[in-house]
Formats: C-alpha cells, structure tokens, sequence
C-alpha cells in the first residue's frame, strides 16, 4: 500500500518541487538571497497563485454547487417527508431515484462543492512531503525530486521566516520562534476558514434556504473545521501552514468576487448587488421582465373583470 501510494503521488511532488523552485530562481534572479525564507516563501506563495489560477472553473462550479444545494433543500425535505418511516427496498429506492432526479434537474450534487478539496488534496500533500524530506535530501540520505537537489535542499532547509525554519513543526520545535511563528499562522489558517464559510451563509444565501438540517450542518462545520485544522496544523511544516493559510485568503477574496458579482437569488448579496446598479443607473438583471410578466397580468385582470356578465335580478330580467 505504501509502494502505491507513494507512486501515486510521486509526479506531484516532482510538480510543487519544479514550481517552487522555477519561482526560487524567478526571486533569486530579482536580487533575493538563494537561502532566505523570502524567497522560499514566496515560492510557496507562487505554488499556491500557480494552483488556485488553474482551479478557478473549479472553484466556481463548487460555489454554483453549494449554493443549489442549499436553494434545492425544500424540495428534498418534500421527497424525504413523503417517503418518511417507510423501510421497505422499493420506497428506499424510489426515494433516491427522485432525490437524483432533482439533482440532474437543477444541475448540482453534494460531491460537486468537494471537488477543489479533493483536487486540491495531492498538492497539499506532495508539499508536504518535499518539505518533510528536505533535511533527509540535504543530507544525502535521500535521492532529489527533481530539481531539489542536495544544495537547494539545503538552501531551503536553512532558510527561516522570523526565526523559525520552514521544515519546523511544533511539535518537534527547537526554538521560541518556531512555536510563535506555527501558533500564528495556526490562528491566521483557522480564522480564514471560517470567515470564508461565514461568508458564504450570511451573504449568499437566502433566508429560506438557511432554515434546514443541510444548512444547519454547514453552520457546524463552519464552527468545527477551525478547531480540527488547529489542532492538526501542530503536525504540519510552517511552510505547509504557509501554503494552507494562502490558499485560505485566495479562496476567500475569490469567493468574496464571485458572491458579489453574481449572488444567489433572494438573498442579501443580491439585494446589496441590485441597490449598487440601481446607484449607477445599470439596468438591474431580470427586472424588466418580472415588470412585463407583473403588467400583462394586471392586463390580464383587468381584462377579465371588464368582460364579467353582472348578474340580473328576477326584476330586471323579466320583460313586461
């Protein structure tokens, strides 16, 4: 199984290795010092822009996808209501044909708002493993992975961020700064990804669509991914932190982007969007036709209320 894995991921950590260090002599040639942790910092930060930039269909189909989830939660509490205490095989599977049924109708499904977690997951790990490995490939213990030979491994391995080395973990730290430096970039990663979550509820989503177990379960996961990534990143290199707490800023301005130029129906980005094409005299998306469709409906009652017949009395209706 080790063997496998280790395959599996061997061609992306020659891919973060070729990135990082095709930025350490963009920086280098800029004037940086080889050894510093600037420019080996700032390669990361390049892995991550390099990444991200390639992810950003991605991103936007996870943000579509969990904002139809979240819209699409009246419709599956009626399927699940409707099928409600029934256990047999045929009602089971009746449910779930109508269940994907209405995912296919409005286009999403709850895999769709993973795929940058997942995609994202083996360039998480191939940094981390060249970063766990340099020390070994400075020594000449282990072979390069690819362009990181021994002397860049050994550049890198020296090379700190106010103190702190960034092959340092804190839980195998030497030296204050490496603990001040992991705790807060451990507070920065963890307060991105909830403001990234908060964001997304508070702002892109209806209020409606906020009142359901789904909604209810993203609010804890809002609460409890930064209390789980806290108590991991204690495992983590600083430069893996680094790498994580980037990727968090890039998602939140990038979704920050996305829920303002085109928020969900109904909720308070939208309105926010509305009033600020109102302020520069922008027609406002779909309001000319829900103007027209309410016109010809009142045309259409007045319509019906001129031909009504009013009723005549016995009276009035007898000839004399």
């Amino acid at each position: 199984m080790g063997d496998f894995f280790n395959s599996v991921l061997r061609p992306i950590e020659l891919l973060v290795a070729w990135i990082m260090y095709g930025f350490h002599e963009v920086f280098t040639t800029l004037g940086l010092d080889p050894a510093s942790g600037l420019a080996w910092g700032l390669s990361i930060i390049g892995l991550v822009i390099v990444m991200r930039a390639a992810m950003i269909p991605l991103f936007v189909k996870q943000i579509n996808a969990s904002r139809k989830m979240q819209l699409i939660q009246p419709e599956l509490q009626k399927i699940q209501k409707k099928y409600k205490g029934k256990t047999d095989p045929e009602s089971r599977q009746a449910m779930t044909q109508e269940t994907m049924a209405l995912y296919k109708k409005e286009g999403t499904n709850p895999f769709s708002s993973c795929l940058p977690i997942l995609v994202q997951s083996p360039f998480f790990f191939g940094l981390f493993r060249v970063l766990n490995g340099l020390d070994e490939i400075g020594a000449g213990k282990q072979e390069a992975i690819g362009p990181i030979t021994r002397e860049v491994a050994g550049q890198a391995e020296q090379a700190t961020i106010f103190g702190a080395q960034l092959s340092d973990t804190f839980l195998g730290a030497n030296n204050p700064a490496t603990y001040i430096v992991t705790v807060v970039l451990i507070i920065l990663m963890s307060l991105t990804t909830f403001l990234t979550q908060r964001q997304l509820m508070t702002k892109n989503m209806p209020a409606s669509a906020l009142d359901n177990p789904f909604a209810k379960q993203q609010k804890l996961i809002m609460y409890v991914m930064p209390i789980v990534f806290a108590v991991s990143g204690i495992n983590f290199p600083i430069g893996v932190l680094l790498y994580w707490f980037t990727t968090n800023v890039w998602s939140m301005v990038q979704q920050f982007y996305v829920i303002r130029n085109r928020p969900a129906p109904g909720s308070a980005a939208e309105k926010a969007y509305h009033e600020r094409l109102a302020r520069r005299g922008k027609p406002i998306p779909g309001e000319a036709e829900r103007k027209a469709a309410e016109a010809k409906a009142a045309e259409e009652a007045a319509a019906g209320q001129g031909q009504r017949v009013q009723p005549k009395g016995k009276k009035r209706a007898k000839k004399k």
